[in-house]
């Protein structure tokens, strides 16, 4: 079911994911509420938006925020180091604001939950194996959402993506760190074992797949993984982000050691020790559910990484207005 231009989709969170989820929904017509603690954006608000600053994590500030709703969006994100103290309150708060108002609640998530499948593809119907505190975190809102569900609480749909990049995407793995060399001609660092099959997922697509599962009530009571074009290596995907500059790649995997050493110092990396699985083993990514129920609508790989690098090109001051050409259209 279509949602009209005269009802209001409220988005929690304003990362790269959620801006770009303001951004379909301004350009399909619709009034968007978008909110976060800041009450500041670092892009202009687009005509019919509403910027609210306020607290998911308060049940009674997020009532107050997701009046006249009709669709509530959680792409809101605690710090990585705080997942299990953070996360559970601040859905248990968009949760409650989206109930309140009789709205559907489309919820974003990664694919932790699964924790690792030996290369095997992920598929929705995979159980809950996490073997990462960050993973089971993960298992957890998710069985929350979908009991929430099922004992008629509020309509659910939880969309799900793998490692994301795109415009304005800067702290993914497959953000500044990878983009930023790579179009410079610098060496690139990455996890794991580059040469395994990983799916990256563009936000863009992200954004426009979240808005069908706010639109479409077959999409109600289940997980979708979410567009993603086709899945290559770490080291593919990062020749063709030199390619779009005319670089060559330098690529450096950085030991299991390395990281461990480096988190007894350094919290993030802490945090990452017990997600290297995810670059040690194919991750695989599977959406063909969603293509099949909703239609292919991922980006092609070349145009999606075309687009990103011009971004960050764009940002380093690097084009001065100039387009990269197409991908077809390169030497």
């Amino acid at each position: 079911m279509n949602t009209s231009g005269n009802e209001t989709h409220v988005i929690f969170g304003s990362g790269p994911i959620g801006l770009a989820l303001m951004k379909v929904l301004a350009s399909q017509g619709k009034r968007v509420r978008i909110i976060n603690r800041s009450g500041a954006l670092p892009q202009a608000v687009p005509p019919g938006v509403e910027l609210r600053r306020g607290d998911a994590a308060d049940p009674d500030a997020a009532r107050a925020l997701c009046q006249g709703a009709v669709v509530v969006y959680n792409c809101a994100n605690p710090a990585y180091t705080e997942w299990p103290e953070k996360f559970p309150p601040l859905q248990a708060g968009v949760l409650a604001g989206a109930a309140s108002v009789g709205a559907k609640l489309v919820a974003m998530e990664n694919v932790y939950m699964y924790g690792p499948t030996g290369g095997r593809p992920m598929t929705e119907d995979l159980p809950y194996a996490a073997t990462s505190r960050k993973g089971r975190v993960r298992a957890r809102l998710a069985e929350e959402l979908l009991a929430a569900h099922a004992a008629g609480k509020v309509r659910v749909a939880i969309g799900r993506a793998s490692d994301f990049f795109g415009p304005g995407a800067l702290q993914s793995t497959s953000g500044e760190r990878m983009f930023a060399p790579a179009l410079a001609g610098k060496t690139v660092q990455v996890l794991g074992n580059p040469d395994l099959l990983h799916t990256y997922t563009y936000v863009p697509d992200i954004a426009s797949g979240l808005a069908i599962l706010g639109q479409r009530d077959e999409a109600l009571g289940q997980a979708w993984h979410l567009p993603s074009a086709q899945t290559i290596t770490t080291r593919q995907f990062i020749e063709q982000i030199c390619q779009m500059n005319h670089q060559k790649p330098h690529i450096q995997a950085a030991p299991r050691l390395l990281i461990q050493a480096l988190g007894l110092f350094n919290p993030l990396m802490r945090e990452l020790v017990e997600m290297l699985y995810e670059f040690e083993e194919p991750f695989i990514v599977d959406n063909t559910r969603f293509g099949k129920t909703f239609g292919d609508i991922a980006t092609p790989l070349p145009e999606a990484i075309r687009c990103t690098a011009q971004w960050f090109l764009e940002r380093a001051g690097k084009l001065n207005g100039s387009a990269l050409p197409a991908p077809d259209a390169q030497a």
